[in-house]
């Protein structure tokens, strides 16, 4: 094990791709001699070779059709799109093309394609750069939508994403690139798609997260804990498809739940996650869900940022109401 941070994770899992498969291939706006506007690919050219990390013009719907057309000559691409409030420039390759390429050709073709892009707020950029839009993507059929929210996370599943012949939409917290550390297995390993992980044991409440609002609603438990209530807390690492057996498992477990995310609260992965426990998991329950989201406005300029997103007050004080439901 090595302490990393959550960049150098996602760093090393493209470092360690690249040598273990000579058809991984990376590109995307300045990923190349600059190594991406947050050096997350800083080194790959020189150590690879401008055929296999290389710079695109500015223009994301050329990225987007260069990825397919590459897998048709067995390539395994990995994307970038500089932030993720740009996808809207490459959503008919990813909507129309990546997404129902196997369905298309009854599952004769494969689509082994990684879009990565950070998303998320709490570094204060400019317009179209915080968006979280998962939602949309989550919609799409035939697209997994993978937002890890620790370093180890980051790293086994964008090998995993990598390994995948579906397409996969990697989605990495701009927030936590340098501000999170953790312990991170050495060599190349891969994490499981598809599943979610118990963050946290709790037996009181499920707080139940994904990417950025995981590190929140660790927080949120750490403070609960001091006024006696235990919270478990739950990860989905992957957001299309969820994970409903883990999902039950905690509702079953607590019999009160909490969902957390940083995006806005209309039509949100957390809405999709309390209509499957509703539908499937509804007498398990002992209190009404809670839910916190940002509010569901246009992402706000810099400075008003820190007041607009999800904090871990918010949390405590949702679960309180949820803990004290009679």
């Amino acid at each position: 094990m090595a302490v990393k941070s959550y960049i150098d994770a996602i760093h090393e899992a493209m470092d360690l791709a690249l040598e273990k498969d000579n058809d991984v291939v990376i590109f995307g706006e300045d990923v190349g001699e600059n190594g991406g506007v947050f050096r997350a690919t800083d080194g790959l050219q020189a150590k690879y070779g401008e055929e296999r990390v290389f710079n695109t013009p500015l223009a994301e719907s050329g990225i987007g059709g260069l990825a397919i057309g590459l897998t048709t000559q067995n390539y395994r691409p990995i994307m970038e799109i500089q932030f993720f409030g740009f996808v809207f420039e490459v959503m008919d390759s990813i909507a129309g093309q990546m997404a129902r390429n196997r369905f298309r050709f009854n599952g004769t073709r494969q689509m082994p394609i990684v879009v990565r892009s950070p998303y998320g707020g709490g570094t204060k950029t400019p317009e179209m750069h915080a968006d979280n839009l998962e939602g949309m993507v989550a919609q799409i059929p035939g697209i997994r939508v993978v937002m890890p929210a620790n370093p180890a996370d980051a790293k086994g599943l964008l090998l995993s994403s990598i390994e995948s012949n579906d397409p996969v939409v990697f989605l990495e917290n701009l927030h936590l690139y340098r501000s999170l550390k953790g312990e991170v297995p050495e060599g190349y390993y891969t994490t499981s798609l598809d599943t979610a992980a118990v963050a946290r044991e709790g037996e009181d409440v499920s707080i139940i997260s994904y990417g950025g609002g995981v590190p929140v609603a660790l927080k949120a438990a750490d403070a609960l804990a001091k006024n006696g209530v235990s919270a478990e807390v739950l990860d989905l690492r992957t957001v299309s498809p969820l994970d409903i057996k883990s999902i039950g498992d905690t509702v079953t477990k607590t019999g009160r739940v909490v969902i957390v995310q940083e995006a806005q609260r209309m039509a949100g992965i957390g809405a999709n996650v309390i209509g499957e426990i509703s539908e499937r998991f509804i007498l398990s329950l002992k209190a009404p869900i809670g839910r916190v989201a940002a509010p569901d406005s246009v992402y706000p300029f810099g400075q008003a940022e820190n007041d607009w997103m999800i904090k871990p007050d918010d949390v405590v004080a949702k679960v309180m109401e949820v803990v004290n439901y009679d």
